[in-house]
Formats: C-alpha cells, sequence, structure tokens
C-alpha cells in the first residue's frame, strides 16, 4: 500500500504539521503524488490587488502541487534568512517531492542543526530512511521526533510503518494504537505535504497482515466499523491467519458482532462447484 504521508514507505510524518489557515479547504497531499520534472506548470490563481508574501506564495505552490516553483522560492528564503529551519524544512520538502532524496535529506539534516528541537525535520529524514529501506535509521529517526514531541499521531503512524517494515509486528501495533489514542482518524486524515511534514503510508507487501493488524487496533480502541472495513481488507487480500480473531482478546469485544461473524465465516462454495 503506498501512501506517502511522504513517507516517506506506507506517510504522517512526516511534529507541529502546519496547514496554514489560507490554505485549510485544500486536500492534504498524498507524498507518492509529486509531479514529474519536465512537466509544464500553470501558475496558481492569484486574487488580483492580494499581497502574498514570498513565503505566502512558496506556501500556496507546495499545496498546488507545484514542486519547482515553491522550491525557488524556498531556496530565495533561506537565502534571506539562512538561520530559518522551518524554511529548509519545507525547501527539503519541495526536492523529496521531486524524487531529489539526497538534497532533501541535506536540508532537513540543516534544519535539524539549526533547531534542534524541531521535530519535524527530524521525522522528515525519518522518511528518507524509510525510502530507503534503512528501516533501524527509520525507527531511530521517528523516536527522536517523539521525544520532541509525543503528542502528534502521524509521528506513530510513521514509527509503525517503519516497524512493520522491519517485521517487528508487536511494536507496529502498539505504535499503531497510541496513534489511534491521539487521533481516532489517524488512518484517514494525511497531513502530509501540504504543511512541515512528510506522513509516510507506503506498503509494499503484507497486506493482508497489515490490514489484520489495524482491525486489531480499531477493535482493541472498540470501533468496530473500521475494525471490520480492515478485516474484509485482510480477507480480502487472502490473509490465512484470519481465525486467530476468535481465540485473540483484543477481538473480545467486537467477535459478537454479526457483521465480524459473517467476515470470519467460510465462503461459500458455488453448488456448480460442488462435488
Amino acid at each position: 500500500m503506498s501512501t506517502r504521508y511522504l513517507a516517506i514507505p506506507f506517510g504522517t510524518f512526516l511534529a507541529v504539521c502546519i496547514l496554514f489557515p489560507t490554505f485549510a479547504q485544500v486536500t492534504p497531499v498524498s507524498s507518492d503524488s509529486s509531479q514529474p520534472p519536465g512537466n509544464s506548470v500553470v501558475a496558481p490563481t492569484v486574487p488580483q490587488n492580494s499581497q502574498l508574501s514570498s513565503e505566502d506564495m512558496a506556501r500556496l505552490y507546495l499545496v498546488k502541487k507545484q514542486y519547482r516553483e515553491a522550491q525557488e522560492l524556498f531556496h530565495q528564503l533561506t537565502i534571506q534568512q539562512p538561520r530559518n529551519a522551518v524554511y529548509w524544512n519545507e525547501l527539503g520538502i519541495t526536492l523529496h517531492s521531486q524524487s531529489d532524496l539526497n538534497m532533501a535529506l541535506k536540508c532537513y539534516q540543516k534544519a535539524s542543526k539549526l533547531d534542534a528541537h524541531y521535530p519535524d525535520a527530524v521525522n522528515n529524514m525519518g522518511t528518507i530512511f524509510y525510502e530507503r529501506k534503512k528501516y533501524s535509521k527509520a525507527i531511530r529517526s521517528y523516536k527522536k521526533a517523539i521525544g520532541i514531541r509525543n503528542d502528534f499521531a502521524p509521528f506513530y503512524l510513521n514509527l509503525g510503518y517503519a516497524y512493520f517494515a522491519q517485521k517487528s509486528y508487536e511494536d507496529s501495533i502498539e505504535a499503531f494504537r497510541k496513534a489511534l489514542q491521539l487521533d481516532p482518524l489517524a488512518f484517514e486524515v494525511n497531513k502530509s505535504r501540504t504543511g512541515t511534514i512528510i506522513q509516510d503510508r507506503s506498503l509494499n507487501t503484507e497486506r493482508g497482515r497489515f490490514y489484520f493488524m489495524l482491525a486489531k487496533s480499531f477493535a482493541e480502541a472498540g470501533d468496530v466499523d473500521r475494525c471490520l472495513i480492515y478485516l474484509r481488507k485482510a480477507r480480502d487480500e487472502g490473509y490465512k491467519e484470519m481465525n486467530t480473531v476468535k481465540s485473540d482478546p483484543s477481538f473480545a469485544a467486537v467477535l459478537k458482532n454479526p457483521d465480524i461473524q459473517e467476515v470470519l465465516a467460510p465462503k461459500a462454495v458455488l453448488e456448480s462447484e460442488q462435488p
């Protein structure tokens, strides 16, 4: 599953996620929606007589996915204010969105050096490591971001994806559980490249297991509807351990639900297929 609250694997961020009030109605951008180099660019519509600053224009370009234009403006802003960690981080996001991971990482590192207590840049470094499948490094970055700010769900989501990729499933579900405690809609709202974090949602393997783990997390949170959604997804992906629901204490509160029972029931065999 690839949903980046590039993330960048699966992403969330990916801790203050600044969704600027001016652009609050813009749908969050997933991290795998970067504009390919070489495409023609249409300038965003700006109201006549508007007095948008270079900073506001840069962020407007960013939410419109016009990453080249945003990159140019953030580059100028870093020249004007070379010690502004937020500008360096956002410059990194524009580069990240164009798949220039090397330069993006340098920008995130610069931002982190300028402000050691700026979790967004640390999180975003983690998404670079995640994309490069350096999961241990990604986990360390996400944990460091959480150490700076421990009340932001996307950081825990990113940590959960990284643990999952590393096959540390219990650690993964614990991170997802914490994300849901902080934000019950954590898996549905992608706080990504419209702000200052990358939220990774990439997932390339074991989708069935992943969906099952999400169902388990929602069951523990008492959210029957979302538990059902992800149990169905796990079943449809061919997850082979569906019956463990019946013996797993995490599902005890939802097990008697008729819809849950229906998902767990063996698929009916068509009469024409019977011997």
